[in-house]
């Protein structure tokens, strides 16, 4: 049978300075008699996933949630569980993120054109930068959804915008490193134009 998958969540999603962050992993049936595995999630551009490092202290905790502090930069997070001797272990969980705006990390995405709102088929650039040889960029769309650039030139992420491209974007590189993170939104041109039609019409 396949083992059990618990639900990794992370708050806050975006980090402020000095703030901690907090992980809660929620197994499917709770009782008493689960310990919890904490681990960062590694990028592997070679793998097209992530390794998994043990937390501090995160190995087989008696409480469901871990609390990370100084954290600054984006990073990846996951969880299991296990039960019983010998211990039964769960899958782990899915990736979960906590994003980072501050361009001074290792990595970096910029966007071209720069600007957080973007219209349906708009040209759009990210492009990753640091001193790094491979890169993947990386997006969390609105429906929880994790995905990778179909269109990578080098560095550089190209998209053709649809509605669907609306989420967070980062770059992970091929050394391990997450670049700071850009929220993205795509609107109908046509509805943009609709409501400053309504903007302009005469309302005395």
């Amino acid at each position: 049978t396949d083992k059990p998958r618990p639900v990794l969540t992370v708050s806050p999603s975006w980090l402020s300075p000095g703030a901690s962050v907090t992980l809660n992993c929620q197994v499917e049936h709770p009782s008493a008699g689960w310990s919890f595995y904490w681990y960062k999630a590694v990028p592997d551009l070679s793998e097209k996933s992530s390794s998994y490092e043990l937390l501090p202290d995160g190995s087989g905790t008696a409480q469901d949630s871990y609390i990370i502090h100084g954290q600054t930069h984006t990073a990846g997070y996951v969880c299991r569980a296990g039960r019983g001797d010998p211990e039964y272990h769960t899958d782990h969980s899915q990736p979960k993120f906590v994003w980072s705006a501050d361009v001074h990390s290792a990595a970096s995405l910029t966007v071209s054109p720069d600007r957080v709102q973007h219209f349906t088929s708009d040209s759009v650039s990210l492009t990753c930068e640091g001193n790094f040889t491979e890169w993947r960029v990386r997006k969390f769309s609105e429906d929880g959804r994790l995905s990778d650039c179909r269109r990578m030139t080098g560095s550089t992420c190209n998209i053709n915008t649809s509605k669907s491209d609306t989420g967070v974007y980062w770059c992970e590189s091929g050394s391990g490193e997450f670049s700071s993170a850009v929220n993205i939104t795509v609107q109908s041109m046509l509805l943009y134009i609709y409501f400053l039609d309504l903007n302009d019409l005469d309302v005395t």
